[in-house]
């Protein structure tokens, strides 16, 4: 995410709204201190972003899924044959 001063943004304000419309959001900031966001209305809030299950019904987790490997763990660890 780019960072503009006060004054670059009042300078190329038209420009910056445009890009923000478009989902390329910005940081305003005074002294090299960020002091606002700009992002587009339609941009989701923090609270509403999920992504727990956002793949459900698309992958399968096998059973043996947290011992997938462990003969070759083992082996790297010194384990007898």
């Amino acid at each position: 995410m780019q960072t503009f001063n006060i004054h670059e943004a009042k300078t190329h304000l038209s420009r910056l709204v445009e890009q923000a419309a478009k989902g390329e959001s910005f940081v305003i900031a005074k002294a090299g201190k960020p002091l606002v966001k700009v992002m587009p209305l339609n941009a989701p809030e923090a609270g509403q972003l999920k992504r727990l299950g956002f793949m459900a019904g698309q992958i399968a987790v096998p059973d043996d899924f947290d011992r997938m490997g462990s003969y070759v763990i083992e082996q790297l660890f010194g384990g007898e044959a």
